[in-house]
């Protein structure tokens, strides 16, 4: 219970498709999601396969929680090799699709081959076609969905699809369903598209058993009382996830101007309050906030532009409103590239999510290019004639349309941070790890985000550990190892439930998550046994790097957050010492000094088939 047990495979290679039995042994040890999608992964591939190639394995993975009752029930992850970093990608998604493919009956998808032509899949519960694409080949996501609902007569239905960006092969180019929600990180969208699969159309009509419903309702209703009366739950329903950007500037951890800064002078002029606050002629930037799938916290922004602003005023097709500002897009449109126009940085929004790109690493890419243009490195020549300085709100928005467009210089920010730079000869501009861009945390002031970012698995990614509360009271590097591994195993755990990360900080604890899976799946789920899975999947994530070419080297972080002393703020003068984190952190983790699991630690976690790979 609570895991459909059938696996939906697609060989778009040759137009076939079948349905098998969950493999039930790995769903006890994976959960569901991130961990059961890794393990299908690894499984189903070889890790050295380049990224864009039909070799490469493209999972849409549910967990057993998904299309339950429990609150935050929509989660669903996209898991590949990422043609960002070349290292194992998981892309976690909101909003309703994946509680749709799980009422159609699967709790996986897997897309083996590439069609020879552009094509989508279309699902209803056991009735599964490959049909052809050529209407919405070339258009955008906003479009796609449109076109299929209409196409299909079907207006429940629910689409995951990829922009033009997909299409192109945009690095960072990601998987939007439900309009404005994403699995955005790390490039899953350009396997999408190497794959020519335009989008997933799903209407289901099955529902979900839970082990035991009684006692799983009354788990359901309490950790929902939980939510309810929590201060971090309160904070996120009303001011959405921009509330951080006001601690950030305060402590002084706000990455501006390209890192070079931690603090940024505009930010009362795009933080949460601005969204708020009427202008002179009455606009107001944001709508209301909105909420997926199942969800009682509701962190999601609606917003709208006001029409008189420069990049809407004569564009009636963007008088609309759709999602507003999160912290992430707030900093990678506005301190890190320093533009303080809260229109522009919605619109950019709009353009990402109607192209579909991850506003992270496009907005970090983007402040590379805008050091290297002032600089001298690179001139408007290149540019398209457009001046990359820094604080141009014009430049944010041409440059999101062009590269979503993948067109002219957009074509070369479409290759992400890492490449660019390189392509330059100015690999140390960017602020990358396993060539993924930075999200909205300084790492010299947040040392522990920074060990985070530097082990994580699909490159740096605030969302793949918790260390915020230790970094926050201590800026130096001690301690910080246990706390960074431990929190890892339990993020990995929650990602394969099939809930929200944003329910470990509004109030559920790990005995809240063991009670919905033990109520909702057959057998006895304690917290041990759930932070082990999770354990065993950021291990079984750490074999596929290796097999993929990665190893120790790459967990590390840029020369200027080792050597270049934090301006301003209350770390100021610090850097990261992951020279003292790292070796302390393999420890914890039971892996060898060159970072690889030892024999002992894989069998510990079962994974002992895996030793000596």
């Amino acid at each position: 219970m609570g895991w459909q047990r059938k696996v939906l495979r697609v060989n778009l290679s040759d137009g076939t498709h079948k349905i098998e039995s969950l493999n039930m042994d790995w769903a006890n040890a994976y959960i569901g999601e991130r961990g059961l999608g890794s393990k299908y992964l690894l499984e189903n591939m070889d890790p050295a396969a380049e990224a864009m190639s039909p070799d490469n394995v493209l999972i849409f993975a549910t967990g057993p929680l998904t299309g339950t009752m429990a609150s935050t029930s929509g989660r669903f992850a996209v898991v590949t090799k990422g043609p960002l970093t070349n290292a194992i990608a998981c892309s976690n998604s909101g909003g309703k699709f994946g509680a749709e493919l799980k009422y159609a009956g699967y709790d996986l998808l897997i897309l083996e081959g590439r069609s020879p032509n552009p094509v989508y899949l279309h699902i209803e519960d056991d009735e599964v076609e490959i049909l052809p694409a050529d209407d919405i080949w070339g258009t955008t996501v906003w479009h796609t969905e449109e076109w299929l609902k209409s196409h299909h007569q079907n207006p429940q239905m629910k689409v995951a699809s990829i922009g033009v960006a997909g299409e192109n092969g945009v690095r960072y180019a990601c998987v939007v369903n439900d309009l404005h929600r994403a699995a955005g990180r790390s490039g899953v969208g350009a396997v999408m598209g190497s794959k020519n699969l335009k989008a997933i159309a799903v209407r289901g009509t099955t529902g979900v058993a839970v082990d035991k419903p009684d006692a799983f309702m009354k788990s359901v209703k309490r950790t929902k009382e939980l939510l309810a009366v929590n201060p971090g739950r309160e904070e996120l329903t009303e001011l959405g996830t921009q509330a951080m950007i006001d601690v950030m500037q305060e402590f002084g951890g706000l990455p501006t101007r390209n890192f070079k800064e931690v603090q940024f002078e505009g930010v009362g002029k795009i933080n949460a309050s601005a969204m708020a606050e009427p202008k002179p002629n009455g606009h107001v930037n944001l709508l209301s906030n909105k909420a997926c799938f199942g969800c009682t916290i509701a962190c999601g922004r609606i917003a709208h532009i006001d029409k008189e602003h420069f990049t809407i005023v004569n564009r009636k097709e963007y008088w609309h409103a759709s999602g507003g500002l999160e912290y992430e897009t707030a900093y990678a449109f506005g301190p890190v590239i320093a533009v303080d126009d809260i229109d522009a940085l919605t619109f950019a929004g709009y353009l990402m999510n109607e192209h579909g790109m991850d506003p992270i690493s496009f907005g970090a890419t983007l402040a590379a290019a805008m050091e290297l243009y002032e600089m001298g490195v690179i001139t408007k020549e290149d540019t398209d004639g457009v001046a990359l300085n820094f604080g141009n709100a014009e430049a944010l928005t041409v440059m999101a349309e062009k590269t979503g467009k993948y067109q002219g210089f957009g074509q070369v920010l479409g290759m992400g941070s890492k490449r660019m730079c390189e392509k330059y000869g100015h690999p140390e501009i960017s602020m990358t790890v396993k060539g993924q861009e930075f999200a909205g945390y300084d790492s010299r002031a947040l040392p522990g985000m920074g060990l985070g970012y530097a082990t994580s698995n699909r490159g740096a990614c605030h969302l793949r550990h918790s260390v915020f509360a230790e970094d926050m009271d201590d800026q130096s590097a001690a301690g910080k190892a246990k706390p960074c591994k431990d929190s890892q195993d339990n993020v990995a755990m929650i990602d394969s439930a099939g809930v929200c990360l944003f329910t470990e900080g509004a109030g559920w604890s790990l005995d809240d998550y063991s009670e919905l899976i033990d109520t909702a799946c057959e057998g006895s789920w304690p917290v041990e046994r759930l932070v082990e899975s999770g354990e065993r999947t950021w291990n079984l994530e750490r074999i596929f790097n290796l097999r993929a070419g990665l190893t120790a080297a790459d967990d590390t972080l840029p020369p200027r957050m080792l050597n270049d002393p934090v301006p301003t703020g209350i770390a100021k003068g610090r850097v990261n010492e992951l020279d003292k984190m790292l070796p302390e952190y393999y420890e914890y983790r039971g892996w060898t000094p060159d970072g690889e699991p030892t024999t002992q630690t894989l069998t510990r976690l079962g994974l002992q088939d895996l030793a000596g790979s």
